[in-house]
């Protein structure tokens, strides 16, 4: 929107600044060229500038014209107006090129009006339309934000009393125009030919008239009519006020009044936009015949762990559009039938072939259920959709299994598709490893780290290759600066390295003594023992970590002094210590 205006105030005002306007003209291109970029109702720009720039030089224009005589004025519009051109054809050409060359393609269910075969619907539905986006600037009663589907119904018949608005709405249009005409000798009423541009020149694409767009109504075309429909409204009340002294206090209240609807309407709208749920909830009650809506709707309850309300609305959605091929999708995922999941996978295919997700689903039913041919199908027909759908390469390799051939190829076409994802370049060195490919192995998992730092699958898996081969300085540098990674984002202070390497020297030492004094190995590890001082009197218990026991998967019981030592040999896994990270450091530290 700023861009837009400051486009058009550069070329409004160029006329009385600079003999020829050169400055403010590729300013305007500059500008409209990246509203353009943002988005293709930025093209109306020019044209807008253009025919205002053509409203205000028409004097000089016309006087060319009976004179037959080329005036400073005209050549400078003349000028002006080759420049524009240009540079519209020019960023036109970009536009396409950014599109490889075609328009983008849309389907039945985002504007079912296009496809209708009868040339006559199409043309009433698409009036009615137009003068529907003009009422919901007036009255901005029924706002919704999305009109896909049926949202609106077709105007099938010229009984259909919609029609009465359309005419409405076109002999407001043509009067305006013949007005508007009209002032182009006199310009006094230089507001009403601006508030028209604004209102009609930025709708134009949206009319499908030159090309056909993907949505019935869309609010977010309205930004820039509703400056022409506020200067157009504002300045009609100015001449109510000079044309009718007697009734200013009426004009007044009425102004006061629309201001205090509008400002009411901008304050429940606003409420409706505080999540995604309460502007789900508003578009079912906007527009309940809406296939969209609950389609949409249908999908928050099933992220919100709320499936058999999602279902309840997709069947809702199937209902009101049968041929809706992501309701299908969405519907079999959640069904717990198979055959039910199939069906619908397999409409959801019927209705849209190049339904990617449909055929994924359908390849991972098939997999489940052991039918594999049909499963590795659907994922290559997934892949031949979109080349670049990571899931099916991850669903035929673990079809394939570990001694595929095929797995490798898949796995590091999953981690060119991702060179920032950690997990999948991971993925494919976990194989490396398990095939023996240590340096490639290693070498992705650097590629995992340099992606993610902190990625601690990506460390593990580094630190095996490093233990493997002796390299513990390099593992030690790896874990330390690793574990300093973690502390640091959960906001704790980094411990010293040197107490890692203490406590794994302090273990290694001990752990060599050891075997000296015990070459045979005769003496178990250290297990959880239970002191117990008297027989009688089992309730006075003590515990130690000193005891060891030999020789023995039991219970083992010795009695010294008069206590017995109770020594648990079979713990359970709830009794385990779990271990801390400087622990899991020391194991990584340990050689295989």
């Amino acid at each position: 929107m700023t861009r837009f205006c400051r486009c058009f105030g550069d070329v409004s005002c160029f006329r009385d600044t600079q003999p020829d306007g050169s400055c403010h003209i590729w300013t305007c291109v500059i500008l409209g060229g990246l509203s353009m970029l943002a988005k293709e109702t930025g093209v109306t720009v020019f044209l807008l500038n253009l025919s205002y720039d053509l409203y205000r030089s028409w004097p000089n224009i016309k006087r060319a014209i009976s004179e037959v005589k080329w005036t400073r004025e005209t050549r400078d519009f003349a000028n002006r107006a080759a420049k524009i051109l240009i540079s519209l054809g020019v960023l036109l050409t970009i536009r396409l090129a950014l599109l490889q060359g075609s328009l983008p393609k849309f389907s039945q269910q985002d504007n079912p009006t296009a496809f209708h075969p009868s040339f006559y619907v199409r043309i009433l539905t698409f009036c009615y339309l137009a003068a529907f986006n003009w009422w919901l600037l007036l009255c901005p009663a029924t706002l919704s934000h999305d009109w896909q589907m049926g949202s609106v119904p077709l105007v099938t018949s010229l009984s259909d009393l919609r029609n009465i608005v359309t005419c409405l709405f076109f002999g407001c249009a043509f009067l305006l125009s013949v007005r508007s005409l009209m002032d182009f000798e006199n310009q006094k009423h230089i507001p009403l030919v601006l508030g028209l541009l604004l209102l009609v020149l930025p709708f134009l694409p949206a009319m499908n008239l030159l090309v056909t767009v993907g949505f019935v109504i869309a609010e977010r075309v309205l930004y820039i009519p509703s400056l022409g429909c506020v200067l157009l409204l504002v300045y009609g009340i100015q001449l109510l006020w000079n044309a009718h002294i007697r009734h200013r206090q009426t004009i007044v209240g009425l102004t006061i009044l629309l201001l205090i609807t509008n400002s009411f309407r901008v304050v429940i709208r606003n409420r409706d936009w505080r999540s995604r749920e309460t502007l789900l909830r508003a578009g079912l009650l906007t527009l309940p015949h809406n296939a969209k809506m609950h389609y949409n709707y249908g999908n928050f309850l099933r992220d919100t762990a709320r499936p058999e309300l999602a279902i309840a609305h997709y069947n809702v959605a199937l209902r009101l559009w049968p041929m809706y091929a992501s309701a299908h999708n969405n519907l079999g995922t959640l069904i717990s039938s198979e055959a039910e999941a199939e069906e619908h996978f397999l409409a959801a295919i019927r209705y849209s072939a190049d339904h990617v997700n449909a055929h994924y689903n359908l390849g991972q039913l098939y997999r489940k259920t052991n039918r594999s041919s049909e499963s590795e199908r659907m994922l290559k027909r997934c892949i031949r959709l979109e080349p670049s759908f990571t899931p099916a390469y991850i669903e035929l390799a673990r079809l394939g299994g570990p001694n595929n051939p095929s797995v490798g190829p898949l796995l590091i076409k999953v981690a060119s598709l991702n060179p920032t994802d950690p997990y999948y370049i991971t993925l494919y060195a976990h194989w490396l490893l398990d095939k023996g490919s240590y340096i490639k192995s290693i070498n992705y998992y650097w590629k995992a780290l340099a992606a993610s730092n902190f990625y601690q699958e990506s460390m593990l898996g580094a630190s095996r290759i490093l233990r493997r081969f002796g390299q513990y300085s390099r593992l030690f540098q790896l874990i330390t600066r690793w574990q300093s990674i973690i502390r640091l984002r959960r906001g704790e202070t980094p411990l010293n390295p040197h107490l890692y390497l203490h406590g794994w020297q302090l273990k290694t030492e001990l752990s060599g003594k050891a075997k000296a004094y015990d070459p045979d190995n005769t003496v178990l590890p250290v297990k959880h023992c239970i002191f117990v001082k008297s027989v009688s009197n089992p309730s006075q218990k003590e515990v130690s970590s000193n005891c060891t026991c030999r020789n023995s998967s039991k219970t083992v019981l010795w009695t010294k002094n008069g206590s017995v030592r109770k020594c648990n040999v079979n713990r359970t896994r709830s009794n385990k210590y779990k271990p801390s990270t400087p622990i899991m450091i020391q194991h990584l530290l340990d050689t295989a």
